[in-house]
């Protein structure tokens, strides 16, 4: 860890003390905005009882704060630029912690919704560019370890979310859930506002139509993703995909012309990038399938408890823990995409483990197949992480950060429906491992092509450089 924080001349990035600070304001954000969704996803049967509302209501307040948060990605990435990505990442975390006070002191499920969706504009705010700024503060040799431990913050927060929720809940309401955020929130706000680097900022417009449009096409996109994973009208998940590919459309076209894109097209040129943010979606897919249905896995068809099947789960994000961050400080030395690729072949092994595990097996040989997908992932997703970032021109990094993360969020979106959609026309839940396999076996194929493309650079790079020392060596004979 002490490598991290250590400093040489000639590096990029903050200096070693300001990076600890730095470092830590990124890792409380992380965290309160991760914990927030597992650990609320606890308190839902108590709010529903407390407020009297019906359960299907109160999901919503799960839903909607992941609904507005990753509608506003892309936009709270662009935006970013005009007035610092200082400044949003501690506004974003300011309106998270204001929300979370306004939440906790709700006592309808309205006004908790109307706080909800604030949470998720702030959460939005601090996710879309925490990628960015990690390259921002890390030099470029360190940043695969930085990334590393991202992951692992990210998983660590996945793991105890659910235990942190179920521990408060046993001594105190769901509001304080809320509360816990206060402390941690003005800690962060401190660091971040003291340590985050400053920068200028772009001069220019703000492409508002783009954003509107961005804001449906996800927004729908997500509503239409939520109505197939919960069996609503299948008419109704179409009208909602037809908005967002219809929006979608447009919004790509307004991305072409507008002189400050949400999403600039130029982005999109290299090809490393472009398959990096493949890989990414489709390992997300598999991956936010898995979660939903080993839920049903082991409940249904093992006839595990909740608790049981809540340790059952736990192996993954360990595993993520321990291998991520080793992972990120391989793919400062070694080549990204072959640990990438290795870690999808892991992944893909350990999904089809469990859909081959038998109704009868025992925990020890469930815990096994899970943490090998832990492995798996863990192996993959800093190296990834890198490639996205670092084949992005750097005055591009906020806009990658934010493909990264809208990546993110619409992979393990389109995941859990199409658990909810399998299992709406009967199919067994292990047909979803499978798809999961499916799904990681277009994200190797993409990560395949990506060194593929390596090697053929690398080999032009070899054949110019011989030229030139053939042509200088005829020049001299000459």
């Amino acid at each position: 860890m002490s490598r991290l924080f250590s400093s040489r001349p000639g590096d990029d990035g903050l200096p070693g003390p300001e990076r600890r600070l730095a470092v830590l304001a990124l890792i409380l954000g992380t965290l309160m905005a991760v914990v927030d969704t597992t650990m609320i996803n606890i308190a839902l049967p108590s709010i529903a009882r407390d407020l009297e509302v019906s359960a299907a209501r109160a999901v919503w307040v799960t839903n909607l704060f992941q609904i507005v948060c990753a509608a506003f990605l892309l936009v709270c990435a662009s935006f970013s630029e005009m007035v610092s990505r200082r400044r949003l990442y501690v506004g974003g975390l300011a309106l998270f912690v204001l929300a979370s006070l306004g939440a906790a002191l709700s006592r309808s499920l309205e006004l908790l919704l109307v706080f909800r969706a604030l949470q998720g504009l702030g959460a939005a705010a601090t996710l879309s560019i925490g990628p960015s700024l990690y390259r921002s503060i890390f030099p470029t040799r360190l940043l695969g370890s930085a990334l590393g431990l991202s992951a692992l913050v990210v998983a660590g927060g996945y793991a105890a979310g659910p235990a942190l929720g179920g521990l408060m809940l046993s001594v105190v309401s769901w509001p304080w859930l809320f509360a816990l955020h206060l402390p941690l929130g003005l800690c962060a706000l401190w660091l971040a506002w003291r340590a985050l680097p400053r920068e200028t900022t772009r001069r220019g417009g703000f492409d508002g139509r783009g954003a509107l449009g961005s804001v449906i096409m996800l927004g729908s996109f997500f509503l239409a993703m939520d109505t197939l994973g919960h069996d609503a009208p299948l008419l109704q998940s179409l009208a909602w995909l037809l908005l967002s590919f219809v929006t979608g459309y447009l919004f790509l076209r307004r991305q072409r012309r507008a002189s400050h894109p949400l999403l600039p097209p130029r982005l999109f040129l290299e090809p490393r990038f472009r398959l990096a943010v493949s890989a990414s979606g489709f390992a997300f897919v598999g991956q936010g399938l898995a979660f939903v249905a080993l839920s049903f896995l082991y409940q249904q068809e093992m006839g595990f408890s909740p608790l049981h099947t809540a340790w059952l789960f736990t192996p993954w994000p360990l595993a993520i823990m321990l291998v991520g961050p080793v992972a990120g400080r391989l793919a400062d030395r070694a080549n990204p995409s072959v640990m990438a690729s290795a870690g999808l072949v892991l992944l893909m092994l350990g999904l089809a483990s469990l859909a081959l595990l038998p109704a009868e097996a025992g925990l020890a040989d469930s815990l096994w197949r899970t943490a090998l997908c832990g492995i798996g992932f863990g192996l993959f997703q800093p190296p990834n992480n890198r490639e996205i970032m670092t084949s992005a021109p750097r005055e591009l990094s906020t806009s990658a950060s934010g493909v990264m993360s809208t990546t993110r969020t619409v992979g393990q979106s389109l995941g859990v429906a199409l658990v909810g959609v399998f299992l709406a026309v009967g199919s067994p839940v292990q047909m979803t491992l499978w798809v999961g396999c499916l799904a990681c076996v277009l994200s190797l194929a993409a990560s395949l092509a990506r060194m593929s493309l390596a090697g053929i650079a690398q080999r032009y790079q070899q054949s110019a450089s011989a030229g030139t020392r053939s042509n200088r060596s005829g020049k001299s004979v000459q």
